[in-house]
This record gives C-alpha cells, sequence and structure tokens, in this order.
C-alpha cells in the first residue's frame, strides 16, 4: 500500500509531467527515494473533466518503476489516447487526474474467483485482448459474469467470449487514487 505522502507525490508528478508537456518543458527526472513509488508494477493514468472521461491509458504488466509509470502514462492519457484530441492548456485546470496502481496477474477460472471491487480483468483470446479496471464493474454494479462480457467486448470479442477454451482470464487488484 502507498502511503498518502507517496499517492500525493505521484497526483503531483502526473498533474505536473501534463504541464511541463503543453509548455514544451523538460520533464524533472528526480527519482524518489527507494521504497514503493520505485517498485516494478503496472499503473494506469486516468483524466476526467465534468465526470467524463478524457482520456485513459497504462500498462498491466509493470515494465519500470511506478513512478516512471505514472509519468509515461500521464503523458499518453493527455495527448495519445486515440478517442480524444490531445489535452489543451484551457483544460487542465478542470481536469481530474486519478491513478490506479496495479498488482501482478493471476489467473482466474471463471466468475466464482472474481470480487467486484477488487479485482479488474484482462482478458486475451487469439489477437484480441481487453482490460477492465476494478472500479469500472462496481461503477455500474456488473456481476461477475457481466464484468467478464463486458471485458470481452472491450477486447472486441463477443459476450461470453470468456468461456471459450482458449480465452485466457487474469484478474489482478488496483490501488486507485485520485485529486479531492
Amino acid at each position: 500500500m502507498l502511503s498518502p505522502e507517496e499517492r500525493n507525490w505521484l497526483l503531483d508528478l502526473a498533474r505536473s509531467t501534463i504541464a511541463a508537456r503543453l509548455r514544451n518543458r523538460e520533464l524533472a527526472d528526480d527519482p524518489p527515494a527507494p521504497g514503493p513509488l520505485t517498485e516494478i508494477r503496472g499503473a494506469f493514468v486516468t483524466l476526467t473533466i465534468g465526470g467524463a472521461l478524457r482520456g485513459c491509458i497504462g500498462h498491466v504488466i509493470g515494465a519500470e518503476p511506478l513512478w516512471l509509470s505514472v509519468r509515461s502514462n500521464a503523458v499518453s492519457a493527455a495527448f495519445r489516447d486515440p478517442r480524444f484530441p490531445p489535452l489543451s492548456d484551457s483544460e487542465l485546470p478542470a481536469a481530474e487526474i486519478e491513478i490506479s496502481a496495479l498488482t501482478p496477474l493471476r489467473p482466474v477460472s471463471g466468475p466464482d474467483e472474481i470480487v467486484i471491487g477488487r479485482d479488474g480483468l484482462f482478458i486475451e483470446r487469439g489477437s484480441h485482448r481487453g482490460l477492465l479496471l476494478p472500479q469500472v464493474a462496481e461503477r455500474y454494479g456488473w456481476s461477475p459474469e457481466e464484468f467478464l462480457d463486458q471485458t470481452c467486448r472491450k477486447a472486441g470479442m463477443p459476450s461470453g467470449c470468456w468461456r471459450m477454451d482458449d480465452a485466457k482470464i487474469e484478474a489482478f487488484s488496483a490501488e486507485v487514487f485520485g485529486e479531492s
């Protein structure tokens, strides 16, 4: 678990990184002290404005320290999410930042192993992949089966694809926190 200070540090890092990119400034390269922020973890950064999604990008599998993952995903969520135009300087003050720091993936065989509110899902079948964060199922009041179906749809596959023998289902947990 991240301390309140570590969470605030990551939120400040995400906002200052986006601001630096908007103003064409160099990104600070000051790593935090060794500890949870330097552990290799997957992370997502979500931007909303007025409660509406404005960008969400991340990595399920950690490939770099958490602080670097948050920094790079903040830039991607603000400027590279293909669903939205790049964030503008005038939008930044209204943008709310949420960070999801992920645990490693674990295999799941079906809905009985999924806890809504705790688990996020990653489904893979052939070249199709889809992921939904833990807070999505809770926000929409989905059952574990609905959550699996919606993750299939996110991957571009029909509902129920998770029942196929060649479907790979994995779950993860996330420490989710945002600006208040």
